[in-house]
């Protein structure tokens, strides 16, 4: 008899905008814990290229077909989402050290705004190790081609966006 418990994870990000090592890192999680929850931050501080219901749409386009994913947007701190959803595991994407020294940073702040929160460092297939939403953003934003880095309906918003503002 097993006493596992549900495993509700929360992967926390701006997602401005998904790319294919979000979704790298989404699709492992979904085949290691029972349900994921993909947290978008409205992140008011940083300047976007999309709203937050841009971002989680495209989040939840990019998703179809992942199993146990659910998108929501939040406003305000990581913890308090993570609480209201019941979740006790923060999933987190590790490209380079400079990343690992500033998730672990982070995580002793988890720890003392909510006792309890653990985080899980997961990361992206090598092909992935590079790109980052701020690249794809810049790419586009000068003309670039970013279709390999991000989902076609992601690839397709980019364009738009970028094509609507030179105008």
């Amino acid at each position: 008899m097993s006493n596992k418990t549900l495993s509700r994870v929360v992967y926390p990000g701006t997602f401005d905008p998904i790319t294919k090592g979000h979704l790298d890192i989404i699709i492992r999680a979904a085949n290691m814990f029972d349900e994921i929850i993909i947290g978008v931050a409205a992140s008011p501080s940083k300047k976007t290229m999309f709203s937050l219901d841009e971002r989680v749409a495209l989040v939840q386009e990019a998703c179809i077909g992942i199993e146990r994913v659910t998108v929501k947007g939040f406003n305000g701190l990581l913890v308090d989402f993570a609480k209201t959803e019941a979740a006790n595991i923060l999933i987190r994407g590790l490209r380079t050290t400079v990343d690992f020294e500033y998730e672990f940073g982070l995580t002793s702040m988890y720890r003392k705004l909510l006792p309890g929160i653990e985080s899980v460092f997961l990361t992206p297939a090598e092909e992935f190790t590079f790109l980052s939403s701020t690249i794809v953003r810049e790419v586009a934003i000068h003309g670039g081609n970013v279709e390999s880095f991000v989902p076609e309906c992601v690839s397709q918003a980019i364009i738009k966006k970028v094509s609507d503002e030179l105008l």
